[in-house]
């Protein structure tokens, strides 16, 4: 796909920090960007002027559907946060069964009006981009996970599952359907990094649990770039894993991170407590996957951040 000043890229749930950063990279490429928000379309300036907002409520079907005509591609990032965007957040919502409802209906009925929105074009985009997460393999101590390892059976698991099935039918439109499994995705300017990083700046930094659980990461800069490769490369279809190809576990992540920030990491958190104050919802940090992008480098993906240490040094510089 040739990167020309009128294609055009809508992203459903652009305003995080993923489709926030994914939208600005797509600008400067020459791409026009629409983001479908929950806000009103004028409560959101765009960032540049190749960037601008469409409501839509994630579930039926509006005005919005009139942006779709014509797009080159869509990425659909949409679903509420599983861990929570704060420790206040992260304390205080559980997973009660109202909230897994709502963590996997937020992603489930968002892919199917898109589905539905896009069968009813005249022009369908190209390529149809879904998010999803390496939750979806489960979790396990020593195996390592590719792209063609199978479906876990835990929580996470059935959530990533039924968010990749929920838009696999616009197949049968014609449309390449690009599945991406991320890893913990780190930027200082959102999502869990900045959490993590707290309390190692305030001196109380230690493992969490054994410490020995896979901790499998990204840089935002590699994010947004993969999700473009995969854009403009027709080649790619079905899922890929969005992960460095360092293997770490959390006490090597969380040494690399204290030594980046220059404080002591010595303060180890055990399994019981976690499990106490977080219940079920502990497993994002007590337990990991070992994951690896082997079909993102087999189509040539070159990242910028393959290891721990350079990464971390990118986002927090002196």
């Amino acid at each position: 796909m040739p990167k020309t000043q009128n294609q055009k890229i809508i992203i459903a749930g652009g305003s995080g920090l993923i489709g926030t950063h994914l939208a600005n990279n797509l600008s400067i490429s020459g791409y026009e960007v629409v983001i479908l928000t929950r806000a009103g379309p004028n409560e959101k300036p765009g960032t540049t002027e190749k960037i601008r907002f469409s409501h839509w409520d994630g579930k039926s079907i509006g005005e919005w559907t009139h942006d779709l005509e014509g797009a080159a591609a869509i990425v659909n990032l949409t679903g509420a946060s599983i861990a929570g965007s704060s420790f206040i957040s992260i304390l205080l919502n559980p997973w009660t069964r109202k909230r897994k409802d709502q963590i996997l209906q937020s992603r489930v009925s968002s892919g199917k009006v898109l589905v539905d929105a896009i069968q009813k074009l005249t022009h369908k985009p190209e390529v149809f981009i879904q998010a999803s997460g390496v939750g979806y393999y489960g979790t396990a101590s020593s195996q390592i996970f590719t792209e063609d390892s199978s479906n876990g059976n835990d929580f996470l698991a059935s959530v990533s599952r039924d968010w990749e099935g929920s838009t696999i039918e616009i197949e049968k439109a014609g449309v390449r359907h690009v599945t991406i499994r991320s890893g913990v995705v780190l930027s200082s300017s959102g999502g869990i990094l900045p959490l993590v990083a707290l309390p190692i700046k305030l001196f109380v930094g230690g493992r969490l649990g054994s410490g020995k659980q896979s901790f499998p990461w990204i840089h935002i800069n590699d994010e947004i770039n993969a999700i473009q490769f995969l854009i403009e490369n027709r080649t790619c279809s079905g899922p890929y894993n969005l992960v460095a190809p360092d293997q770490i576990n959390n006490e090597e992540f969380g040494r690399a991170l204290a030594k980046v920030l220059h404080r002591p990491f010595y303060l180890p958190i055990p399994s019981f407590l976690l499990k106490l104050v977080l219940g079920e919802k502990s497993v994002l940090v007590l337990e990991g996957q070992r994951v690896a992008p082997q079909k993102l480098t087999q189509q040539g993906y070159k990242f910028i951040y393959d290891t721990t240490e350079p990464a971390l040094r990118d986002l927090y510089p002196r």
